[in-house]
């Protein structure tokens, strides 16, 4: 990102200004870099920098010039894009260029997908006829209305010198401190991921857990902040402010919730942005309203054959939050009480895909203790950092290496012939119509359905699987559709993460077999090609219908010649699929055995294995021949004696 070194540390502010020819662009950069008005000026200036004195903010800022020329619009569009913020001038004695602003730039920066703050500017301030006078808030609504990038609107003279500074502090401002993350002009309110943020602030300075900030607490969050204590005068009058705003948030205890957010949002209605955003970056948000990256120490995987679990320190937390948000203690969680665990996280998790609809529920809808947990297991397998950000953000009081764990490799655990991974991937494979989805449905708990539904995007689900003995393992099948087979063996690496594979065939449909065998197949050879074999098992789907002629002699032969174990049988409802996920994990839990291997794959083992053995055969010849050679020049040399 320009203009950054460290994350979340921003070391300079680009600015471009654009607008119509004769606006005044370049004049008003001279202008502020100089503090003066300048006798000539260039066409198009070079980049002009102000110093890092320019403001309190401490970051320098560098101007960029434009020109509106056709022959010049390939840079102007690649500078805009490059820009944090964009000053767009129009002339104050010229009418036709601040029509333009609407029918012109403002729709063009939109085109060209401008996510930069834009500073409306109004250049030759003093050169404006006094005969027609403009409110300049009156006119400049409805475009701020209908174009909500616009952060601010000034006029200045470059000529007079008036507002000329103030023009690139707002650009610098509209880009260190916006208010678009926080505030919703519109409605006059903050922003649910700004209340979402102030809330996990709040619950972290109030230690005793009342409810309430003491004056003490309160000089505490003051002095973290802005390293400098309240005077109990001070202390009194914010109390004042918020009592005589809205009565009933200030207590015997002190500064409610309702009071800290509305002193945030007053802060902001008076253009006091800078607060409000030295608190929040004081408490690691970015630009975003997100965790900053640099306090998500998320660990690194080495290999791609790792993959990242939750240690089992963050899922006794996270047993704990289910029990103490679980207020009617019947083993799941309501919409309300699930969102009340994440009010302080930016937003409501698993809301999107692949998260919605990919865990253990009720009939109700509640989600239970089992599909809580796949639920965080899924996204720490996905996407750590995310994971990590929420178990903070939900309260989670350990760092990223008490909290996240990185596996074994798959490899290493194949040669010991043991895992000691908790979660387990499952790439289910198969052609269409073979069952794969009801398969993943019954897995989460869901009723069979007769209805078909071609699933043509990646699907996951997990759930917590019990073995026999009482332990419990966590499995994640990956919904592979049939056309999606090719593009994803086109990734040399695209087995290194899957721990088991299951083929789902239609056991009545010699199509479904002949094409499940086939994609077997596939998978078998790029494991081969890759280093990356993966134990496989297949499942004859819908059992209870008639097979087709040869179905068991054929899938029999070909297992054996495989290597692999024999198709397990399952019915169309899937009534009794629970054996088929014990199965599934028991297949990730010995990584060595039920590998396919084509005859491609056993000649290479053949091969290795004779080149090996030959390889022995010279060395141990070498050896003797050293050894001899050595007892003969010792015998020699006593001989000689």
């Amino acid at each position: 990102m320009p203009g950054r070194s460290a994350p979340g540390v921003r070391t300079g502010v680009r600015v471009v200004v654009v607008g119509d020819r004769g606006t005044g662009k370049s004049s008003l950069i001279s202008a502020a870099a100089s503090d003066s008005f300048p006798d000539y000026v260039q066409a198009v200036l070079l980049p002009t920098r102000l110093p890092s004195d320019f403001s309190p903010d401490g970051v320098p800022v560098t101007i960029v010039d434009t020109s509106s020329s056709m022959e010049s619009r390939v840079k102007l569009i690649d500078e805009v894009k490059r820009a944090d913020a964009v000053v767009l001038t129009y002339a104050c004695d010229q009418p036709i260029t601040l029509s333009r602003l609407s029918t012109f730039w403002l729709p063009e920066l939109r085109k060209l997908e401008i996510k930069a703050p834009v500073i409306v500017v109004g250049c030759k301030l003093d050169l404006r006829d006094e005969r027609q006078p403009m409110n300049l808030e009156q006119v400049m609504a409805p475009i701020m209305q209908q174009f909500r990038e616009i952060e601010t609107c000034i006029e200045c003279s470059s000529a007079t010198l008036i507002q000329v500074p103030d023009v690139f502090y707002y650009a610098q401002k509209a880009v260190l401190h916006p208010t678009a993350p926080l505030f919703d002009q519109e409605k006059q309110t903050l922003k649910p991921r700004c209340i979402r943020a102030l809330k996990r602030i709040f619950m972290l300075c109030d230690h005793d857990v009342d409810g309430a900030l003491s004056d003490a607490e309160l000089n505490e969050f003051q002095v973290k902040c802005f390293n400098s204590p309240l005077q109990p005068a001070e202390i009194v009058g914010v109390k004042r402010v918020v009592q005589e705003r809205i009565r009933g948030e200030v207590s015997d205890l002190g500064l409610t919730l309702e009071g800290f957010l509305f002193l945030h949002s007053l802060l902001i209605e008076k253009g006091r942005l800078e607060t409000t955003w030295a608190v929040l970056r004081k408490f690691g948000y970015n630009d975003e309203l997100k965790l900053r990256d640099d306090i998500l120490p998320v660990p690194t995987k080495h290999a791609p054959d790792q993959c990242v679990e939750l240690t089992n320190e963050a899922i006794d937390f996270l047993h704990g939050i289910f029990r103490l948000y679980d207020s009617d203690n019947d083993g799941s969680l309501k919409p309300s009480e699930f969102d009340d665990i994440f009010v302080t996280a930016p937003e409501s998790p698993w809301t999107v895909e692949p998260y919605v609809d990919a865990a253990e529920r009720t009939p109700q809808g509640n989600l239970t203790l089992n599909g809580f947990l796949s639920e965080w297991a899924l996204t720490t397998s996905l996407d750590p950092a995310l994971s990590l950000a929420n178990l903070i953000c939900i309260g989670y009081g350990g760092g990223s290496t008490s909290a996240l764990r990185v596996t074994r490799r798959r490899s290493v655990d194949r040669k010991k012939k043991k895992t000691e991974k908790n979660v387990f991937h499952c790439f289910v494979f198969g052609p269409k119509n073979s069952g794969k989805s009801a398969l993943l449905n019954s897995f989460i708990g869901r009723s069979f359905s007769s209805d078909y539904t071609p699933t043509n995007d990646v699907r996951y689900v997990a759930n917590v699987v019990e073995q026999i003995g009482g332990s419990q393992k966590t499995l994640i099948l990956r919904e592979i559709p049939e056309d999606g087979v090719k593009q994803l063996l086109s990734n040399k690496e695209c087995l290194a993460a899957c721990d088991v594979a299951v083929f789902l065939y239609d056991c009545s449909d010699e199509y479904s077999w002949k094409r499940s065998r086939e994609l077997l197949l596939d998978v078998a050879r790029q494991g081969e090609d890759s280093g990356y074999g993966v134990p496989c098992l297949l499942i004859a789907a819908k059992d209870d219908l008639d097979p087709f002629p040869m179905s068991l002699q054929n899938s029999t032969r070909v297992t054996q010649q495989l290597g692999i174990e024999a198709p397990i049988p399952v019915g169309v409802k899937l009534k009794d699929s629970k054996s088929v996920f014990s199965r599934i994990v028991s297949a990730a839990e010995h990584p060595h055995l039920s590998i396919p291997e084509t005859e491609k794959g056993k000649k290479r083992k053949r091969y290795r294995r004779l080149v090996n053995s030959s390889l022995m055969f010279v060395s141990v010849g070498a050896a003797v021949a050293v050894v001899g050679l050595v007892a003969y020049r010792a015998y020699a040399a006593r001989k000689n004696t």
